[in-house]
């Protein structure tokens, strides 16, 4: 049986879904006034990384390989991005931002205006320390 969590770690939570809601929501529309979908923007978003196998692309996205291919279909006949072979295993398709997608990616990122005005209610040091603390928490759940 699991322990009742803490008053406070409920309202984190509680606070974390609404910022959360109010991303997805802001998101999805900057993807839609680009003629994307909230997924073709998300592996864009991705590819910033650097070039991606495909099967590491819908692990990231808690997605079926499948759908992955039928994203990067559509995003490759837009000619946002382009299929590669790995170098270690030709057999393995890796996905790059094409200079376009990396554009798209780039103006979709600064038209979120969602974190804007609540973090600039903040001080730098409380920036930084925000910053190191959703670090920290995304590294404790394998997500960087």
């Amino acid at each position: 049986m699991s322990q009742p969590q803490d008053p406070l770690t409920l309202e984190v939570v509680d606070l974390m879904a609404t910022l959360v809601s109010v991303f997805h929501k802001e998101y999805e529309e900057a993807a839609a006034a680009r003629s994307l979908t909230g997924a073709q923007a998300k592996v864009l978003a991705l590819l910033r990384r650097g070039p991606l196998p495909m099967r590491q692309i819908a692990q990231t996205l808690s997605c079926e390989p499948s759908n992955i291919t039928g994203i990067v279909d559509r995003l490759e006949a837009r000619g946002l991005v382009a299929r590669q072979a790995d170098p270690e295993d030709r057999r393995v398709k890796r996905v790059a931002a094409t200079e376009a997608g990396e554009a798209a990616s780039a103006e979709l990122r600064e038209s979120l205006h969602f974190a804007r005005a609540p973090l600039a209610a903040l001080g730098p040091e409380e920036r930084t320390q925000l910053r190191d603390l959703l670090r920290r928490m995304a590294d404790s759940a394998g997500q960087r």
